[in-house]
This record gives C-alpha cells, sequence and structure tokens, in this order.
C-alpha cells in the first residue's frame, strides 16, 4: 500500500509518521512540520505528518480538543502547499470522511472507534488508505476482522497502529507478540507516545511517562514495524493533550539516530 507516493508494507522501507498530537495554531503547525521534515530527510526517513483537528475523545468537557473541522483542513491545507508532505489525520464521525479526505492523504480510525462499521465505511469509500489505531481492548488477531471490513468496503490499503493494551486502570502494555501476529495480515505502525500513556490517570486527563517512548520504540523497531508513529512538542510539558508522552524536537533526533542504528544492526539500511 502508499501513503501519496509513499510505500509501507511488504519490505518498503520504515515509514515515519509523526507531528501534533492537535493543532493549536497555523503558525506553529508549520513550524512543527518544517522541523520535524528536517529532522526526518537527515535520516533518510520517508514522513507522513500527523496533526489533528478534534480530540474528540477526552476525558473532561474543560479539555482542549482542538480548532475544529473546517479551521482545522484550512490549516492541514496549508501545511501540505508549504512542504509538500503527505498529511494523516484523525476522523470520528462518517461525515467527516469526505471533507477529510479532499486534503489529507491517509484517513486514520481512532482506538476506541476501530469497530465503528459506518465509520470505517465512510472512510473507505473516499479511496485514500486507512491506518486502524488498534483498540487498548482489541487482541492482536481481533484486528483482521476490521482489515477485512475496511477491505471490503473499497479501501485501497490498510494498516494497522499498535499502541497498547488496557492492563488494569490507567496503565498500558505492549505485548510484542502482537506486532508479530498483525503482521501476519496487515502492515504494522507501532505508536511510542501513546503506548507511554497512562489513560485517564491525570486528573480528567491522560497522564504518561515520555522516558518510556524510546526504549519501546528501540523494542518495536527490533520487532520489525513497517512504520512508527511519535507526536513531538515544542515544550510537551505545557502541551494542551497528552504532554506527559509526548517528546520535543531533541528527542525525536536521539530516537531517529536510535531506530536507524538497530535498522543497520539488523541490516536493514
Amino acid at each position: 500500500m502508499k501513503i501519496q507516493r509513499i510505500p509501507l508494507g511488504d519490505g518498503a522501507p520504515l515509514v515515519l509518521i509523526a507531528g501534533l498530537n492537535v493543532i493549536e495554531t497555523e503558525k506553529d503547525t508549520l513550524a512543527v512540520a518544517r522541523l520535524v521534515r528536517e529532522i526526518a530527510e537527515r535520516y533518510e526517513l520517508p514522513l507522513v505528518f500527523k496533526a489533528s483537528f478534534d480530540k474528540a475523545n477526552r476525558s473532561s468537557f474543560r479539555s482542549y480538543r482542538g480548532p475544529g473541522l473546517d479551521e482545522g483542513l484550512r490549516i492541514l491545507a496549508r501545511v501540505k502547499e508549504e512542504t509538500g508532505l503527505p498529511l494523516t489525520t484523525d476522523v470520528h464521525e462518517p461525515g467527516q470522511a469526505k471533507p477529510v479526505a479532499e486534503v489529507v492523504d491517509c484517513l486514520q480510525i481512532p482506538a476506541f472507534l476501530c469497530r465503528q462499521t459506518d465509520l470505517v465505511a465512510a472512510c473507505a469509500a473516499t479511496g485514500k488508505p486507512l491506518n486502524f489505531k488498534k483498540g487498548q481492548f482489541m487482541a492482536p488477531m481481533d484486528m483482521r476482522h476490521a482489515v477485512e471490513k475496511a477491505l471490503h468496503f473499497g479501501a485501497p490499503g490498510v494498516f494497522v497502529t499498535e499502541r497498547g493494551f488496557a492492563f488494569g486502570y490507567n496503565d498500558l502494555v505492549v505485548d510484542f507478540r502482537g506486532i508479530l501476529q498483525m503482521r501476519s495480515f496487515v502492515p504494522v505502525c507501532f505508536d511510542a507516545t501513546h503506548a507511554a500513556q497512562h489513560p485517564g490517570a491525570g486528573n480528567g486527563a491522560s497522564d504518561g511517562d515520555r522516558r518510556n517512548v524510546a526504549p519501546l520504540a528501540r523494542a518495536a523497531v527490533a520487532a520489525g514495524i513497517d512504520s512508527i508513529f511519535v507526536e513531538v512538542h515544542p515544550d510537551p510539558s505545557n502541551a494542551p493533550c497528552d504532554g506527559a508522552a509526548q517528546i520535543d524536537f531533541a528527542g525525536l533526533d536521539r530516537l531517529l539516530a536510535e531506530i536507524v542504528t538497530v535498522e543497520r544492526a539488523l541490516g536493514r539500511r
């Protein structure tokens, strides 16, 4: 499958999906896209830029959600125009699929919505590839039904993003056997930042531990993933959403250097 011109899976080079958890301002989004592109180019990693226009799944009504559909798509269109990068963003309702697909190159199905048939059908009907965030409640092999559903409704390509499984209260655990299981039927991405979350543990928001981002990412690359997903922020501790599990640009630079080293050690570069 391809995201715009970038092949993903089936032996293609590792793809980086990186950007903001949520759009804040147009100026900042453009600046982040340019800097992430610069870092990715340094390590010769093909890049898909990600930013959400709405974070509909929030613990509290007080949480920042983003600029909304219309303003968010306008900003994403500007990012594409200015940087030339392929884009991805998450879609929460069937009615959002068509307008989002007019701007972005890959539609992301959120983890909590990965079984919502109407949403999957609407996204598949756009003719754009789909990225399923694996639900925290889903066994790895059960994601084949979501993949089959998307292909049935016409999706030209599908991949699945692992982001951990619910482990008791307010915690996630990553079972790396699941990456191998899912790669038997679909390309797999690993979400290193959301896997470092502590869902709902932040007094009305999710908490997390960004120290776990790099070791989890290195392990996933060693396990043979097809893509790595990382959210970055200029000042993660003051990010409006999920800052505790995000990394800054220096952290992204170090992480990509480590990833490339792992790939070389395994003979993939």
